[in-house]
């Protein structure tokens, strides 16, 4: 009997809703009240021009709106939903390397230590994307299946 990777347990699905209800949080902060903020976040060596940063900014707050509605409506896209954002969380770590390297200060985060400890948090949210969407489960039979 195959297994369907669309069944998650209810603490992974409530994970999956809180996790997306951060995601929409986030997204429409960069279309509004946290978009100074989220600038800093635009790595330096991609651009230093306010208005790109700015555009950079609001294209992430849509994916992110759009990532926060997909882990809340969850079906069938669930899996595929949770390895994209693992995915995105990958792509936007190096704004929080900028962060740390540059002793940038927003979102509150003015020491170093305040910093890293952002830096140690990202594996914490893309491993939260995988594991709550059933994600991790699918990867680890899918490689388990292919050694095989």
């Amino acid at each position: 009997m195959k297994k369907s990777f669309n069944t998650t347990r209810i603490l992974q699905n409530i994970f999956r809703i809180v996790l997306g209800a951060f995601m929409l949080y986030a997204g429409i902060g960069h279309l509004s009240f946290l978009r100074t903020e989220f600038q800093a976040q635009v790595p330096t060596w991609i651009t230093t021009d306010k208005g790109f940063m700015d555009f950079i900014v609001v294209a992430s707050g849509v994916v992110e709106i759009l990532f926060g509605a997909l882990m809340i409506y969850g079906g069938k896209l669930k899996v595929k939903t949770g390895i994209a954002l693992a995915i995105f969380y990958i792509l936007i770590f190096p704004g929080n390397i900028n962060q740390y390297v540059n002793e940038i200060d927003s979102f509150g985060l003015d020491t170093d230590w305040q910093r890293l400890i952002r830096l140690i948090f990202q594996p914490v949210l893309i491993i939260w994307a995988l594991w709550s969407t059933g994600a991790l489960n699918y990867l680890l039979t899918k490689k388990k299946n292919n050694n095989t």
